[in-house]
């Protein structure tokens, strides 16, 4: 496995993007700076993530996402140097 992390990767197992040895390696995501433990979905490449609406469900009984815009920084959960201080 590569030691950098998918440009583009989704927890959904239907989706075309999902890749569940990255998912169980652990993936965390900085969005904007912030560390964020919410996101469904996030593409570096064109620098957005998805993130669940509250409660919302949509007529399929999908909770409802919302596409947030800015930097995303995706890393590899207890990498080297990584401290989670920030």
């Amino acid at each position: 496995m590569a030691d950098t992390p998918p440009d583009r990767l989704s927890i959904d197992p239907t989706s075309p993007y999902y890749d569940g040895d990255a998912l169980a390696r652990g993936i965390g995501i900085r969005f904007k700076g912030e560390k964020k433990t919410n996101v469904e979905e996030y593409c570096v490449s064109e620098g957005w993530i998805k993130v669940q609406a509250g409660k919302a469900r949509d007529r399929r009984g999908n909770p409802l996402q919302i596409k947030l815009k800015g930097a995303v920084e995706p890393y590899f959960e207890g990498e080297a140097g990584e401290t989670g201080a920030n």
